[in-house]
């Protein structure tokens, strides 16, 4: 055995654990020049990920420093947090001088320091993956080299781009760069990879954020072309023998104007005082066999996202808007779920089969609304879906009361509606209608339906759960409610979705309504894939799935093939399943969240771009975030604005977390209450609205 395995046995048996290289040369009586030698092979060792070393440089295993992996969450600032991947223990604040080289969004080995920031400090002792490997940013050209300055404000670090490595990158303009190394207390080195465009740019911008979330833009050739073939595959018999025919009923689709990839169609009947409900979805696993080109780069996307100007699909355009499109007066594949349900929304049968349709009519929620309403220009148009749009709306009603009365949560929170058309942004008033309510409160009873019918054939499965809320965060609310002046009446060690559900509705009339709406929902745990089924709080249900949108969401596609194949074959269905259902419902997750983040990224660019126009007009809001920096505020068609500190009235503030309150000498700001404002202007880094504060309101 040579010194350095030796010095390493000696470690890891604990003979020399979380010793410094000093007290180790001592226990060996050393001499100066040995000590050197011993100082190289720690080094070496530190290194080569044998060992790990804390800033007093003592050295030892992960297991001997109590180091546990996790996550840093960086701060503009310098400083970080790291958060636990095992999610069993508090966040710990990394200062930084404790980073030893860690940024943003890396995996990492870190310790507990005592004497820290009330005992939740800690220090990095090992990278273990860097987050970012490419970066978007602004390049900032200094002589023959330059920087990247990182749009990621929690990136604190600029990257160095040496000269003949920025790709002719322009002097401000937004770029990616691809990051080559992390030299030992020195900014990363990278190289350009691509020119996005002049910074501040709108389009740049949002080009900027694409880029940024890492979404998948263009299909490769061969996914293109595969998909490409599937979608010209004609319907012959030897596809339809195991189908129920459908064709000759009266289906429909509804969905939004600008809607293109149409997955969900409806057909409704009443018999003898049942309602015999139909939801039927296009059969995606028809034309996407799993481990295709086209199901791998699916999985990959997890899901389609969905910006003002353009969608990134999940799937190529030949299977999502066309061969797997319920388009209007064609024959379509489709898997459907038919329930039978009695007049207090107990569904008393359920089946799902594979099946054929030909929808009747492409119909928007306008339409059906103003057929619902009675519009006469509507109702000459389609006289053969009046009786239909009559017993859904009956259904709707008797669907929403039956999940009332089981306590399920009203999470309707509002949000703003983008439109971009011919070059202008457009953002009209909230609105929900019974069009909406029909087909949410029909694909829900779906996509319940269909997870309760695999749990009970043992079926492995993806799963969409919603756990319910820890009680800390519970306890949380119900101080917020309380000192809003509303009386709690649940307790939040064990609070159940029907606590929630009388609650809403006794403020249901309240102005302060949509603000506890959006509280409580803050205060809940966030909605999430598995392979394991726990139920969905929100929902009151027992069984959820998602099971109504293949086109764009990869769980739906996944489950229908388990669907499918456990009619002829289950015990084949759940060995072949068994594992990648727990790798699906993680993957689909985290594309989730990271679509969700863009989306809303984008959505915010959108909304300072319609904002700058108006720069100087008034509005009424309602305070709808309350922080020691300033308060949010609400307009009428959801955009939010943010009134600085500074520009309230004159007084001294002092911020009170758990009321939701910032209070003055002489004036007062809570969550909830009704302002006058005028916009006062827009800050297109921070993607914010500025509002000034004119006046409160009674």
């Amino acid at each position: 055995m040579n010194a350095k395995q030796s010095i390493l046995e000696k470690i890891k048996d604990g003979s020399f654990a979380l010793l410094t290289d000093e007290q180790i040369a001592k226990k060996l009586r050393l001499g100066k020049k040995e000590a050197l030698g011993l100082r190289e092979i720690l080094t070496a060792l530190v290194r080569e990920g044998e060992l790990l070393r804390d800033s007093r440089y003592r050295y030892g295993t992960a297991e001997q420093f109590g180091a546990r992996r996790g996550r840093l969450s960086g701060n503009e600032r310098g400083f970080g947090f790291f958060v636990p991947s095992d999610g069993t223990q508090e966040d710990l604040f990394i200062p930084h001088r404790a980073l030893n080289g860690a940024l943003h969004g890396d995996d990492v080995l870190a310790i507990s320091v005592k004497g820290g920031r009330s005992g939740d400090e800690g220090e990095i002792l090992a990278v273990l993956n860097r987050g970012y490997k490419e970066i978007v940013g602004t390049y900032r050209r200094e002589g023959k080299a330059g920087y990247l300055h990182p749009d990621e404000r929690k990136y604190s670090s600029d990257i160095f781009i040496p000269a003949g490595k920025n790709n002719n990158c322009s002097d401000g303009e937004k770029a990616v760069a691809k990051i080559t190394s992390f030299p030992n207390g020195r900014a990363p080195s990278g190289e350009i990879i691509e020119s996005l465009g002049k910074d501040g740019d709108f389009f740049t911008e949002e080009l900027a954020l694409i880029r940024a979330h890492k979404l998948r833009e263009e299909f490769s050739a061969e996914v293109t072309e595969k998909a490409e073939e599937q979608a010209s595959r004609p319907i012959t018999d030897k596809d339809l023998t195991y189908r129920e025919d459908l064709r000759g009923k009266l289906i429909i689709t509804v969905d939004g104007e600008d809607t293109r990839d149409i997955d969900d169609a409806i057909s409704v009947e009443k018999k003898n005082g049942k309602y015999f409900l139909g939801v039927h979805i296009a059969d995606v696993s028809h034309y996407v066999a799993r481990g295709s080109v086209i199901d791998k780069e699916a999985f990959k996307r997890g899901t389609s996202v969905y910006f003002p100007d353009r969608v990134l699909p999940m799937l190529p355009k030949a299977l999502s808007n066309n061969i797997c499109s319920l388009n209007e007066g064609v024959d379509r594949l489709t898997l459907s779920c038919f329930m039978t349900v009695d007049g207090n929304g107990k569904v008393l049968e359920k089946r799902v089969a594979p099946s054929v349709i030909r929808s009747r009519h492409r119909m928007t929620y306008t339409d059906v609304t103003q057929l619902y309403e009675g519009d006469k220009t509507a109702c000459t148009r389609y006289p053969d879906l009046t009786e239909t749009i009559k017993l859904a709306a009956e259904l709707t009603k008797i669907l929403k009361n039956a999940r009332a009365s089981r306590g399920g949560v009203a999470m309707d929170i509002k949000e703003a509606k983008i439109i971009y058309r011919e070059g202008k942004i457009l953002i009209p008033d909230y609105e929900r209608t019974i069009s909406h309510e029909m087909i949410e409160q029909f694909m829900v009873l779906a996509n319940e339906s269909v997870a309760e019918l695999m749990t009970e054939r043992g079926m492995p499965f993806v799963y969409r759960i919603h756990e319910r809320p820890n009680e800390e965060k519970a306890r949380g609310f119900a101080e917020f409610l309380s000192e809003a002046g509303i009386e709690v009446k649940f307790n939040p060690a064990k609070v159940s979705p029907n606590d929630y559900r009388k609650l809403l509705e006794s403020l249901i009339k309240n102005p302060i309504y949509p603000i506890v709406n959006r509280v409580m929902l803050r205060s809940m745990m966030k909605a999430k894939y598995s392979p394991e089924n726990e139920g969905h709080f929100g929902l009151a249900s027992d069984y959820y799935c998602h099971f109504t949108s293949p086109i764009r969401r990869y769980p739906d596609l996944c489950i229908h093939r388990i669907i499918k194949e456990s009619l002829t074959d289950p015990e084949r269905t759940k060995s072949k399943y068994k594992a990648f259902v727990g790798e699906a419902a993680v993957q689909s997750s985290e594309c989730e969240k990271n679509a969700t983040e863009a989306e809303r990224d984008v959505d915010a660019l959108y909304t300072v771009a319609y904002m700058q126009d108006k720069i100087g007009e008034e509005y009424e809001a309602v305070i709808s975030g309350v922080t020691s920096f300033g308060l949010f505020a609400e307009l009428a068609n959801t955009i939010e604005g943010f009134i600085p500190l500074e520009t309230l009235p004159e007084d001294y503030y002092d911020f009170v977390e758990e009321r939701y309150l910032l209070r003055g000498t002489k004036n007062s700001f809570r969550l909830g209450e009704t302002i006058r404002i005028r916009v006062a202007a827009v800050d297109w880094g921070m993607r914010r609205t500025h509002f000034f504060l004119i006046k409160k309101l009674p």
